[in-house]
């Protein structure tokens, strides 16, 4: 005999005879609904002709069977796992027009600040996509039309320079 509580009856107990067939193992927390049909009414449960509103969990999955998931189960993926390598190439440039190249493997430091020639900047971007080279040639052809600025602006320095100093002979 197992004593449980009545869910029509809060904190009403009243016993069950054990092997009655329904709800013959006892959940967790050892509360079960009492028997809708058969059984004997004790003194503290409800009149025998007022039906049970509550059905137990075990109840409830006898009486309306599973149907099957359709799909794939999840987790069970037939694709090969890869394994993803994180590397960050990181290209700088100044105004001057010098260029350096830093990479990065995950967290950890590969190389740092390489000198690289414009040139090959700008074929490195070419390669990896037009989309990257458009905009890297013009940054590039703007420090080269800067340098050439500065070329025109030293050259007319030093012409003044070499007449003076022939004037000075």
């Amino acid at each position: 005999m197992r004593e449980h509580v009545d869910e029509a009856q809060p904190g009403t107990p009243t016993t069950e005879p054990t092997g009655s067939g329904i709800g013959d193992t006892a959940p967790a927390d050892g509360v079960t609904a009492a028997p809708t049909t058969g059984g004997t009414a004790d003194a503290g449960s409800p009149a025998e002709g007022t039906p049970s509103t509550s059905t137990s969990p075990e109840q409830a999955s006898v009486e309306t069977p599973e149907k099957p998931k359709r799909g794939r189960p999840k987790g069970s993926s037939t694709a090969k796992t890869t394994r993803v390598v994180s590397l960050t190439l990181t290209v700088s440039g100044s105004a001057d027009g010098e260029w350096q190249a830093e990479l990065k493997n995950g967290a950890t430091w590969v190389a740092r600040g390489l000198p690289v020639t414009a040139a090959a900047v700008s074929q490195a971007a070419a390669a990896l996509h037009a989309d990257l080279a458009g905009p890297i040639d013009e940054v590039i052809e703007t420090a080269r039309s800067a340098k050439a600025a500065r070329v025109a602006e030293l050259e007319a320095e030093l012409e003044q320079a070499k007449k003076a100093l022939a004037e000075m002979e």
